[in-house]
């Protein structure tokens, strides 16, 4: 049972998060996993399923594994998980996938991380930004603007995590997006960004 998944997806929507993160150390190898909730483009798959969770293994951020789950265990084939995490076949396989799932069950969290790691928060805002639609590698904030619409909620996330001061600016207005660069020589401060903004809505 995963029993903290409820609770901390309830925490996610409380927060206004669509993304968390936690460890998970297995066989002694260490993911991040990333715990996305269905939104926007992030669409489910299994009627039952609760969140989508995204293990990375940490020495080799490609090697990862997207699964569904709820708090009764992940929605995934048997085959598929024991060869992503190394478990053997062995005549007592359900009580091996038990431990699992209680070993999994014992790393999620209640409540979104008041921290993340460095690590945690490039997986999480790479996968913000392709949930958006986005270059993942566009991390450097240049500008803001106003659209027709709703900014959406993934470049609100990447920008809690990457421009958290800018994105109070404007937290109340969800009609201004936060726009990135890939060129770092790009990026703006601040103040020169709310600037920008206020100049141009003068013209």
């Amino acid at each position: 049972m995963l029993k903290n998944l409820k609770a901390l997806k309830n925490d996610m929507v409380n927060k206004n998060w669509t993304i968390s993160s936690f460890w998970f150390t297995y066989k002694r190898v260490s993911y991040v996993v990333l715990v996305k909730r269905f939104v926007g483009s992030e669409k489910r798959i299994n009627r039952y399923a609760l969140v989508k969770l995204h293990f990375m293994k940490v020495n080799d951020l490609t090697t990862n594994l997207i699964v569904e789950a709820n708090v009764n265990g992940l929605l995934i084939d048997t085959k598929t998980l024991r060869e992503f995490f190394g478990i053997e076949f062995t005549e007592n396989l359900g009580d091996i996938i038990k431990q699992f799932t209680n070993q999994l069950s014992e790393s999620i969290p209640e409540e979104i991380p008041t921290s993340v790691t460095d690590i945690e928060k490039s997986a999480m805002v790479e996968s913000l930004s392709k949930s958006d639609s986005e270059d993942p590698n566009k991390i450097y904030c240049n500008r803001v603007g106003r659209n027709s619409g709703s900014r959406s909620e993934f470049n609100s996330d990447k920008t809690k995590l990457l421009r958290p001061s800018l994105y109070k600016h404007f937290k109340n207005d969800s009609s201004i997006s936060f726009f990135y660069s890939t060129e770092k020589e790009r990026c703006n401060d601040d103040a020169t960004i709310l600037k920008n903004f206020s100049n141009n809505k003068s013209l």
